[in-house]
């Protein structure tokens, strides 16, 4: 038996630090309040977080930075995606974005995460579990404030790469122009 929609999104592909996370989910029942994650307070998402793995099916695959370092960030959403697909039955999958990385039965559009309640529930799922991890990470690596900037490329972050240098968890393969590297 396959359930009709699967909805997918990500958090972090454009961090200079951290994973990448990529999630799906089906929907078991209707959850109010889903939309794109960055526009939800901290709070909300987490509430929302527990409310969807609660009444869904859903998948999460964390990518680290030294996959992506070595693999590339395409390989590593396309992999993510077909990870997905193989372990999720669905009617229809759709993707948040532009592209359908060329894999066959996978539906894109653009802001999804704002008009589809499962696009948006997996982009809730995949922000959280980014976030979680990067606060864990921050408790490691004390010099870096992953709890305000999250790993993405800001003024403050930035500046700390200057003051502190590049940890474990930074992509080497990202280039910073302001830092020259």
């Amino acid at each position: 038996m396959t359930n009709g929609l699967c909805g997918i999104d990500e958090a972090g592909r454009g961090t200079i630090a951290g994973p990448m996370v990529v999630a799906g989910v089906i929907l078991e029942k209707e959850i109010s309040g889903l939309t794109d994650s960055k526009k939800l307070s901290k709070t909300k998402r987490e509430e929302l977080f527990g409310i969807i793995t609660q009444n869904s099916k859903y998948h999460i695959c964390i990518i680290d930075n030294n996959k992506i370092d070595e693999k590339g960030i395409s390989f590593c959403i396309k992999e993510s995606l077909r990870e997905i697909m193989s372990n999720l039955k669905a009617d229809r999958f759709l993707f948040d974005g532009n592209t359908s990385y060329k894999i066959p039965n996978l539906e894109c559009r653009i802001k999804a995460d704002l008009t589809v309640s499962e696009v948006s529930a997996a982009s809730i799922l995949a922000k959280v579990t980014k976030d979680r991890i990067l606060l864990e990470l921050g408790e490691k690596y004390k010099d870096f404030d992953f709890f305000s900037h999250q790993g993405y490329g800001t003024k403050k972050h930035i500046e700390e790469i200057r003051k502190f240098g590049l940890t474990p968890i930074h992509r080497k393969s990202y280039k910073i122009k302001s830092l020259n590297i």
